[in-house]
C-alpha cells in the first residue's frame, strides 16, 4: 500500500449518460485502475465543470452547446487537460454521410484486399423520396438509417428495404444505403488509441435477387449485429450458421485501417464495422462507425482501457506536465478532490467501493 501512495497518480473525471455508465464504469475496471495509480471519479453533471476541481483527463460522452461550452471554458483554465475525445471530432460521427467520407480519404495499401463504402444517397424529403430518379444508381435492396446518428435510440432505427414500396413507410431525412451480400456476418472492430481489436458477430442474411419481389416492403431492426428473434428475416438462418466457420479478414489490413481513420478523424475511442463482399470475396466495406462503443463486450476491456489511460496520461506528463507545474499538480488535485473522495466511491450497482 505504502507504495502506491507514493507512487504517482491521477485522477479522470468521466461524464456519461446513465446507461453508458453502468456498461462502462464496472468495478473491474475501477479496481484496475486504481492499482495502476488512476482514480476514475464521477463528474456532476448537476454542477458547473468548472467548479469541480482539477482533473488530468476528462473522459465523456455528453452532446450539446452547453456541454461543450464547459468543456472549453475548463481547458482555458486547465490548458494541460486531456479531452478524450474533442467535441468537434466526435460530431463528425453524428452525421452518417460525413462520418463515411473520411473512409474515401485513406491511402492504405494492401496486396490482395481492397476497401471502401457502399453506395449510398442521403433523402432529405417525401418528395424526393417518392421520386424514382432520385434512387437511380442504387439496386434494391437498401439499408434505411437516419441521417442523425447522436447514439438516441431513434438513431439506431434501421429496415431492410427490398423494393419501391417499402419506402413509403420511411420518413426523411435518412440515408439509402445499397445492402450488400456478406455471408451474414459483420466484423466490429474497437479501436482504442493503438490497440484495434476485431471480432466477428452474425448479421443479415443474404438477400438473393431472385427473392425480392416475393419479401415483404421492409424489415425494421436496430443494430445489425444483434437481431432480436422478433426482427430476423429467417430464424433458421441464425440457428444453422456458424461463426466459426468464417474467416477473419487480415489482422495488418485492419489495423492499417484503423490506424487511418484515427489519424484522420483525429478520435481514439471508437469502432466501426465493416462487412466482406460475397460477390468479390477480398473486398471489404465500412458500413458504420460509432464514437466510444460498449466497450465492455470486449474481450479484457478492463485491462485494454486502463493501459490506454496509463499511455495517454504519462505521455501527456512528459510531453507538458514540467510547463504546467504537474511535478506537485498531483498534490493539488489530492487536494481539490478531497472532498469527493471523503463522499465514497459507488459503483453502478450501488454498493459501496472499499
Amino acid at each position: 500500500m505504502a507504495e502506491i501512495r507514493n507512487s504517482r497518480r491521477f485522477v479522470i473525471g468521466y461524464a456519461l449518460a446513465p446507461k453508458k455508465q453502468q456498461s462502462f464504469i464496472q468495478l473491474s475496471l475501477i479496481n484496475l485502475a486504481k492499482e495502476r495509480g488512476i482514480e476514475l471519479m464521477k463528474i456532476d453533471t448537476g454542477k458547473p465543470l468548472i467548479e469541480q476541481g482539477r482533473f488530468h483527463c476528462i473522459l465523456h460522452k455528453l452532446y450539446g452547446e452547453d456541454w461543450k461550452r464547459q468543456l472549453a471554458e475548463y481547458m482555458a483554465r486547465y490548458p494541460n487537460v486531456v479531452i478524450l475525445d474533442s467535441p468537434e471530432a466526435i460530431e463528425r460521427l453524428h452525421n452518417r454521410i460525413s462520418m463515411l467520407q473520411v473512409v474515401s480519404e485513406l491511402n492504405v495499401r494492401s496486396e490482395s484486399e481492397t476497401f471502401g463504402i457502399p453506395k449510398q444517397i442521403v433523402i432529405y424529403d417525401v418528395e424526393t423520396l417518392h421520386d424514382h430518379r432520385s434512387l437511380e444508381g442504387l439496386k434494391f435492396p437498401v439499408i434505411a438509417k437516419p441521417l442523425v446518428a447522436d447514439g438516441s435510440a431513434k438513431s439506431h432505427k434501421m429496415s431492410l428495404v427490398y423494393n419501391h414500396d417499402g419506402l413509403s413507410n420511411l420518413k426523411p431525412p435518412i440515408v439509402l444505403q445499397e445492402f450488400v451480400n456478406h455471408g451474414g456476418v459483420i466484423f466490429k472492430v474497437y479501436v482504442v488509441g493503438e490497440y484495434v481489436k476485431c471480432v466477428k458477430r452474425k448479421s443479415l442474411p443474404d438477400v438473393s435477387e431472385d427473392k425480392l419481389e416475393s419479401l415483404g416492403g421492409l424489415l425494421t431492426f436496430s443494430q445489425v449485429s444483434n437481431l432480436a428473434s422478433n426482427e430476423r428475416i429467417d430464424d433458421k438462418y441464425y440457428k444453422k450458421m456458424h461463426l466459426d466457420d468464417c474467416e477473419m479478414p487480415p489482422q495488418k489490413f485492419i489495423a492499417d485501417i484503423a490506424r487511418g481513420l484515427r489519424e484522420a478523424m483525429k478520435l481514439n475511442l471508437f469502432n466501426f464495422d465493416v462487412i466482406r463482399d460475397t460477390s468479390l470475396g477480398n473486398k471489404y466495406l465500412v458500413i458504420d462507425i460509432n464514437y466510444f462503443p460498449g466497450y465492455a463486450k470486449m474481450p479484457s476491456y478492463e485491462t485494454v482501457l486502463t493501459d490506454f489511460f496509463w499511455d495517454v496520461l504519462n505521455k501527456n506528463e512528459g510531453n507538458m506536465g514540467k510547463n504546467l507545474g504537474f511535478e506537485a499538480g498531483a498534490e493539488r488535485l489530492e487536494l481539490s478532490h478531497s472532498e469527493e473522495r471523503a463522499r465514497k466511491l459507488v459503483d453502478d450497482t450501488g454498493s459501496e467501493i472499499v
